[in-house]
């Protein structure tokens, strides 16, 4: 493939993004192609169906969101956070793709959310292993409910704003959820909120699990 073909594809891809969030899936190839100024059959060309092309779109997506993950877990102290806090609004066509692809459901959507499960358990075992988090007792299930946990509060968050004002603009609504949730999302991961272990200590006895998490 050409560097041309590469940078049409890219455009088409990230037009479809854009659009897909904006209105949905239902939206045609047409109107994608218009908004990539190509035309319709070239769409095709480059992605087979609308089907490859939201595939492709799948992928981007989970790309954005694993390097800016990694780069906010790499950066030195707290510099990651704030440089993504700083940024946040360029995040919203991923945001709005999201929101419309978990509102479709199907097998696109059950795909999407659990490779975004797989990339989060990857970054966050990295974070332990470079000592940014605690060890977990299973990593692959505090992933789950980290993303679960997100996702379900992103989605409620911006489906009530819809209902209440209709067209949204995105780009201010997830600045806005940043201002609600990182002071308390930052003082839970932080402090903790229970201020015994007790109901711990029972689970895992009950479960019959290690009382202390692996080491790094």
């Amino acid at each position: 493939m050409s560097t041309a073909d590469l940078t049409t594809t890219a455009r088409i891809r990230d037009a479809a993004i854009d659009v897909f969030g904006e209105n949905g899936f239902q939206v045609g190839v047409r109107a994608i192609a218009t908004a990539a100024g190509v035309s319709p059959g070239l769409v095709n060309h480059h992605f087979g169906s609308k089907e490859g092309l939201r595939a492709a779109c799948d992928e981007r997506v989970l790309e954005i969101i694993r390097v800016e993950k990694s780069k906010a877990i790499d950066a030195p102290g707290p510099t990651g956070m704030i440089n993504a806090l700083a940024e946040i609004e360029v995040y919203a066509p991923v945001v709005a793709y999201m929101l419309r692809s978990f509102q479709a459901g199907g097998a696109l959507a059950e795909s999407l959310l659990e490779h975004m499960i797989d990339d989060a358990e990857k970054y966050t075992q990295h974070a332990v292993a470079t000592g940014r988090i605690k060890p977990s007792r299973d990593p692959a299930a505090r992933a789950r409910y980290l993303v679960l946990c997100n996702v379900g509060a992103m989605n409620l968050y911006i489906q009530m704003r819809q209902q209440r004002e209709g067209k949204l603009n995105y780009r201010k609504v997830i600045r806005d959820l940043a201002e609600e949730t990182t002071f308390p999302a930052l003082e839970l991961y932080t402090q903790g909120m229970l201020t015994d272990p007790t109901m711990l200590d029972a689970f895992l006895e009950e479960r019959k699990w290690p009382t202390e998490p692996p080491n790094r």
